[in-house]
């Protein structure tokens, strides 16, 4: 394989001198107890099993009037704070998701790992955290739609999080109109989702006349509708979150396009051995001199080995955003670019790509070579 070294001449507020794909050592298996729902003084007991002795831990609770309203049958999200006293015990495969149960994620982790446990997390962070401090074992987040573009929330996290892209899936979004029972098409007013569910429906929603009112997610809109009773008010979101709430579907299909699917990446702690025996994808993010050229220069390493890419998606710099040129004291931004490329890394081709991109690039990561999703959306 390719050298294992990531190269990084210019940018110190980036990893440096960081293996290609790490190797984490292994903890102890830990045991997660979510809180009691209901309470505001939280008592939670961790133990590592192969500790001799057990910490107690005492917390408060956020106070939160739609989650304090979960019934016991609904799994409450993660949140960042309960992230440093909630543990894992490793029994069964854990899987995060952005989200409350009947998001769209949860339905992509399934198809996933259809016997995992699927974890909700409030925000992306969370899951992203929740792996990386063995809470769960994987984490299932968007990062593209075919109507929507790209998650870009993700890709900066991408960057930020030392996690590995282990797999990808591919899940065709069916977005229903619901509202409470009772509750018919000519009393609704408003509408609530997640603002690209809003987006992929405009032309629906924009015929109704509704307002549009944008929440976290598609599945928290559907949960607030139900339990605050809304009678003026629908949401946007899976028919299976209508199951899930009591909420009656008023309509099917409502995005604009039929073709309507995310892309989800699947993150773990450790990256998968690359292989040759099925279709491979390798994503990598990289940064550049400025200059005439120089992303050209980039792209043609895989074009000229007949490399095909399937995506590129380029972020500013969050750390330096703006460069001045010394000669005419003009201002650029500077970017990261990301790349998804056709190939596996145990594919020569593939490698002597990435040595001849190493040459000029000012920082170089490998985000994971993993089986592309071949299967039906």
């Amino acid at each position: 394989m390719a050298s294992s070294r990531i190269i990084s001449h210019s940018q110190p507020n980036l990893h440096r001198h960081s293996p290609l794909f790490d190797s984490i050592k292994p903890h102890p298996s830990l045991n997660l107890n979510l809180p009691p729902k209901r309470h505001r003084n939280l008592r939670i007991r961790a133990s590592l099993r192969d500790a001799s002795h057990s910490v107690e831990l005492q917390t408060t609770a956020v106070s939160n009037d739609v989650v304090s309203k979960d019934p016991p049958s609904l799994p409450r999200p993660l949140s960042s704070n309960q992230l440093c006293n909630a543990v894992s015990d490793g029994s069964g495969l854990r899987v995060a998701y952005q989200g409350v149960q009947g998001a769209y994620s949860e339905s992509a982790a399934q198809k996933a790992y259809p016997n995992c446990e699927a974890v909700p997390c409030e925000q992306f962070d969370t899951a992203f955290e929740s792996v990386e401090r063995w809470l769960v074992d994987r984490a299932v987040l968007p990062i593209e739609n075919s109507l929507g573009g790209s998650i870009h929330r993700n890709y900066d996290l991408l960057l930020r999080h030392r996690l590995h892209i282990v797999g990808e899936v591919k899940y065709a979004v069916h977005h229903c109109l619901m509202a409470n029972h009772g509750v018919k098409l000519e009393n609704l007013k408003r509408v609530l989702s997640h603002p690209q569910a809003l987006a992929q429906c405009e032309n629906t929603l924009t015929k109704l006349g509704l307002v549009r009112e944008a929440v976290d997610d598609t599945a928290g809109a559907a949960k607030h509708v139900a339990f605050h009773k809304l009678q003026d008010a629908g949401a946007v979101a899976s028919s299976a979150a209508a199951e899930i709430y009591g909420l009656n579907i008023l309509a099917q299909d409502i995005q604009d396009d039929s073709d309507n699917i995310t892309r989800f990446l699947v993150l773990a702690r450790e990256p998968i051995l690359p292989g040759i025996d099925r279709p491979f994808k390798t994503s990598i993010v990289f940064s550049l001199e400025e200059g005439p050229g120089m992303l050209f220069k980039a792209l043609a390493v895989f074009a000229l080995r007949q490399i095909n890419l399937s995506k590129i998606e380029s972020r500013p710099l969050r750390k330096q955003p703006l460069r001045t040129s010394d000669d005419n004291n003009n201002r650029y931004f500077d970017y990261i670019f990301y790349i998804d490329f056709e190939a596996s890394m145990a594919d020569q081709n593939a490698q002597n790509a990435l040595r001849h991109l190493m040459e000029f690039a000012t920082f170089l990561r490998v985000l994971g070579s993993y089986p592309m999703d071949t299967s039906t959306a």
